[in-house]
């Protein structure tokens, strides 16, 4: 199968076009930027000169790859989708997979939840033959934007001569549910090979949730941290980073991230598990080798060098 990707220079990309190569599909890659071009033909695509903010171009670009499936993992928050559609049914492409989020779930008032709905929409109702997976928060390797700054501060705390006192806020104890990259990536392709899954949306998540306290305590095992979680107050912690957001011209950090701890994100997976044969690696197996990767495991030290063996002591005693 050949299959138009959009987003296949970020994260998610490479796992997915790693493991539609290892399929045997061919994949044509949306290329905003001569960087991004040479990322995806790292990658195993052939780059295709696309900007998603020209929607009017992006019909005849979807024609001319000449591709059997839309497979469109850019961000459904920044108000692409529309022309997307648009693009893949002029261009006659029916089959399409959409990541999307379970970030739409969220209670809280954030502008990309009705971006990201509105997107859904546009998508249910194009006519195309689409899937939507919503996956998560994604885990796994050097650039995922969660764990991997995590594994990062711990690995350095552990040196240490005492445990590393971690502050919880809100005490930790919601529930969450990570999915390692690849395990997104092949439900991806799952998605694409399996027309009878056309007309669904399935969440993609970790085999099962766990609080987030556990979380943390997984994850310092990982690169051999001793960690003391402390539970502090959350509205503080929020009041802070909204400080923080106000004088910092990249904040690395959002208040909103901390209120989304306030929020259970657990999800049922039967669905996928049925129709894609999904059987995501449980958490503790990922994080140790998303630490394994980004080269955090702890070294252990080196056993004691041996003592002269009792018969060099008999030699020398009866000398």
């Amino acid at each position: 199968m050949k299959i138009l990707v959009t987003g296949g220079s970020g994260f998610l990309g490479g796992y997915v076009l790693a493991e539609a190569a290892r399929r045997g599909h061919s994949c044509v890659a949306l290329a905003r930027s001569p960087s991004a071009g040479r990322t995806v033909t790292a990658r195993g695509a052939a780059p295709l000169a696309a900007d998603l903010d020209d929607g009017a171009a992006l019909g005849g670009l979807f024609a001319s790859a000449g591709c059997d499936a839309l497979v469109n993992l850019a961000s459904l928050g920044f108000g692409h989708a529309t022309a997307i559609v648009r693009a893949a049914v002029g261009s006659g492409l029916d089959r399409a997979v959409f990541v999307s989020t379970t970030a739409v779930t969220t209670a809280l008032p954030v502008r990309s939840k009705a971006v990201r709905l509105a997107a859904e929409h546009d998508i249910r109702s194009s006519g195309l033959k689409w899937t939507i997976l919503r996956p998560t928060m994604i885990y796994g390797a050097a650039g995922d934007k969660n764990l991997s700054r995590l594994l990062a501060l711990l690995a350095r705390a552990r040196r240490a001569p005492v445990p590393l006192v971690l502050p919880v806020p809100g005490g930790g104890r919601r529930l969450q549910q990570p999915v390692h990259v690849a395990d997104v990536a092949g439900a991806v392709l799952a998605a694409v090979e399996r027309p009878e899954t056309a007309g669904r949306c399935y969440d993609v998540a970790g085999p099962e949730p766990l609080i987030f306290a556990e979380l943390l305590r997984v994850s310092a095992a990982a690169v051999g941290c001793r960690a003391h979680l402390l539970p502090v107050p959350l509205a503080p912690v929020i009041a802070l980073t909204r400080c923080y957001e106000r004088i910092s011209r990249r904040p690395r950090l959002r208040a909103e991230q901390w209120q989304r701890l306030a929020e259970d994100k657990a999800f049922p997976i039967g669905a996928a598990a049925g129709d894609l044969a999904y059987a995501p690696r449980s958490f503790a197996e990922g994080i140790r080798a998303e630490a394994a990767a980004l080269g955090l495991t702890p070294t252990l030290p080196a056993p004691p060098s041996p003592g002269p063996s009792s018969r060099t002591l008999t030699r020398r005693n009866h000398a």
